[in-house]
Order: C-alpha cells, then sequence, then structure tokens
C-alpha cells in the first residue's frame, strides 16, 4: 500500500509540473464556455415586445365583454387592447397586431346551438404575443360553449330552469384563470448557461483523466517504467497508481470547472455532496475508457489520436455544444453516454432532486465503467506486457 501511494503522489506531482494539465482541464474548457456563452447564451430570453389587439364586439354582449376582460387581466404579455368596429382593417394597415371580431347576436346563437364564429385575424409580422392572445381568445370561448352544452344536458335531465341557468354559469366560470408559476423540479433540464459548463466539464474531463492512465505508454517509450519494474513493485500496484492518478486529476479539475463556472457564468448545480458523486462516478466511467485505449494503442501519438476521437465523439453526443435529441434506438444508444448521463445528473440536482433521483444517471456511468474495465481486460494488449 506504500508503494502505492508514493508512485500515484510521485505521478501527480509530475503532472502538476506539467502545464498540460492546467491548459486542458481549466484554461481551454473556460474559454471555449465563454465564447459559446456569447453566442448562445442569449436564446433562453424571450423579449415579448408590446402587441396591439382590435376588437370589433358589440357592446352589452357577453362573450364580447368577456374576451375583453380577460385581455386585461392578462400578466406578463405587454398588451394594448383597443375597441374598433373594422378590426380587421386595423391589421391591414398595419395599427394593430391582432383582430378579434364577435358578430351581432353571437350570444344569442350560442345559447340557441346555431353556428356562429369568432373571426381571428392575425397580422404578417407576429410571434409569441399573439399566440398566446389566440390561445387565451380560444379557451374563453371553448369554456362558454361548454356551458352551453351544459345546460342543455341539464335541461334535458329534468332540472328547474333557474337551475339550469345556474348550472350554465358555474360551468363557464370554473377554472377560467390560468397561473403561471416558476418552479424547480428533479428532472429540470439546465438552462443555458449551465448546460455549456456542465457539457464542456464532462468532454475536457475525457482529455484530463488520460494524463494519468495513458502515462503508461509514455513511461514506457521513455523507459521509466522499465526502472520501475525493477524495483520489487507488482505491475498491478503500478496500474492502479495510474488510475489513481487519473481519477484526481479527473475530480478535482471537473470539480474546480463547474465551481469557477457556476462563479462566472451563474450556472446552479444543486447541493455540492451530489454533484461531487456525480463527478466521481463519471470521472470512474472516463478513466474505464482510458484502459482500453492504453491497450490497443501501440504508441503514445495513437493513444492521443484515439482519446481525441472517443472524447470529442462523447462529448459531441452527450450535448456538450447543444442538447441532441433522439428516439428509438439512436436515442436508447445516445442515453447511455456517460457524458449525457453526467449532464442529465446536474440537471436533476440543479433542479432539487435528490439521490434517489440520480439512480439512473449513476448507473448508466458506473455501468459504462464496469463494461469498459472488463473489455479492457479481454482485448490483446497491443504494447508490450507490464
Amino acid at each position: 500500500m506504500r508503494t502505492l501511494w508514493t508512485l500515484t503522489a510521485n505521478d501527480l506531482r509530475q503532472r502538476l509540473r506539467d502545464k498540460s494539465v492546467l491548459i486542458f482541464g481549466l484554461v481551454v474548457p473556460l474559454a471555449l464556455i465563454s465564447v459559446l456563452n456569447l453566442v448562445f447564451g442569449d436564446t433562453d430570453q424571450v423579449e415579448l415586445s408590446r402587441t396591439t389587439v382590435a376588437v370589433d364586439a358589440p357592446s352589452g354582449e357577453v362573450v364580447g365583454d368577456a374576451l375583453l376582460a380577460t385581455y386585461d387581466q392578462l400578466e406578463g404579455i405587454p398588451l394594448t387592447v383597443e375597441r374598433a368596429e373594422n378590426a380587421e382593417a386595423r391589421v391591414r394597415d398595419g395599427d394593430a397586431q391582432l383582430a378579434v371580431t364577435v358578430p351581432d347576436g353571437f350570444d344569442e346563437a350560442l345559447v340557441g346551438g346555431e353556428d356562429t364564429t369568432v373571426e381571428v385575424v392575425q397580422g404578417d409580422d407576429t410571434g409569441l404575443e399573439v399566440s398566446v392572445v389566440v390561445s387565451v381568445t380560444r379557451t374563453v370561448l371553448d369554456q362558454y360553449r361548454a356551458g352551453v352544452v351544459a345546460s342543455a344536458a341539464a335541461g334535458r335531465a329534468g332540472m328547474a330552469p333557474d337551475e339550469v341557468a345556474t348550472v350554465a354559469e358555474q360551468v363557464a366560470a370554473t377554472a377560467s384563470e390560468m397561473t403561471l408559476t416558476e418552479g424547480r423540479t428533479s428532472d429540470q433540464q439546465l438552462d443555458t448557461g449551465a448546460a455549456l459548463v456542465a457539457g464542456q466539464a464532462g468532454l475536457f474531463l475525457l482529455f484530463t483523466v488520460g494524463f494519468g492512465v495513458l502515462g503508461l505508454l509514455t513511461e514506457r517509450k521513455q523507459g521509466t517504467l522499465a526502472r520501475i519494474r525493477s524495483a520489487p513493485v507488482r505491475a498491478g500496484t503500478v496500474v492502479l497508481s495510474k488510475a489513481l492518478v487519473s481519477l484526481v486529476l479527473g475530480v478535482v479539475a471537473t470539480g474546480l470547472l463547474l465551481t469557477v463556472g457556476a462563479v462566472l457564468f451563474g450556472a446552479e448545480f444543486g447541493s455540492p455532496v451530489l454533484v461531487g458523486l456525480l463527478i466521481v462516478c463519471v470521472v470512474t466511467a472516463g478513466t474505464s475508457l482510458m484502459f482500453i485505449i492504453a491497450r490497443v494503442a501501440r504508441t503514445e501519438e495513437q493513444a492521443n489520436v484515439a482519446q481525441s476521437i472517443l472524447a470529442i465523439g462523447l462529448g459531441v453526443a452527450g450535448g456538450s455544444f447543444f442538447p441532441i435529441a433522439a428516439s428509438g434506438l439512436l436515442g436508447t444508444v445516445l442515453d447511455l453516454n456517460p457524458i449525457a448521463a453526467f449532464t442529465r445528473g446536474l440537471g436533476i440536482t440543479g433542479g432539487g432532486g435528490g439521490l434517489g433521483d440520480l439512480a439512473g444517471p449513476i448507473a448508466i456511468m458506473l455501468g459504462f465503467a464496469v463494461v469498459c474495465l472488463g473489455l479492457s481486460r479481454l482485448i490483446p494488449d497491443r504494447t508490450e506486457a507490464l
């Protein structure tokens, strides 16, 4: 055990003297996050512009007055509601973005079961605001239609006229308010800034952990490994020391990157303890992948190329630069990506989820590590045996 710690501490000192660890573990990902944040940082911020709604509705009509009252109560949308005798003309002239026309006698036609229509005309250049108003208009009309249907059913059931009217009023007035509450759930997706930080942390940890395990190839080339093996040191101890170096470098670099990213870009990842658990799991998965590369690569150059290809491939597929959505078999394969599982786990902790909510992402990352370690034992070593 003492030999293991000695080898690990010595290797860590050498790696910390190597500026490559600092560059790939912190400097490059932070620079890339900064650039990506400038490009995509405002994509999740929707700015609503003032919208004018022209309403042509006869005075005293219940439905028309209800629509006007509903528009006035809308919050969060800069809305100007104007009465106009020819609402559609105002849209054509560019004075309004939406025209709502309620025909004369609409209430009577609706109660009598006759076909009648509320005309809604949108301007050429409309956005989310108009879509919201149209949706609200449809909701109000559907509600009054439901009241008419309920009153007809009550009349056929033999209820008294005053009771039928009461039923119709209750149905028409029920649940007309829709409340929007900002909340955080255990499976919440990260916002743009946090997703960029998490994605780049997952991508570059695959480079960071390579400084440990792949150091076997470098030391073999330089002859250092042969000198170590000339001493009474087991081959397994040497390999384990490299794995510990990868784990330590990966955990420290990823933890620092998330911390600095949270401070600089306002990212929120939730409980530090749960985030630390996710970091350990994803670093374990990344380290296990390095063992496969160390087995199949003949030279240090081949190992670096293979590491870069796998890191970028897993990073892109895991959403390090932009989210990727897929279904079916492809979606299942993408879900098994440890980088995607890591990002999803941070979304869960950022949304207030607990340890039980992390069971899926943790199982994916640790399962990936087990499979890679198993393959590394089965794949023939193309380099010299230790």
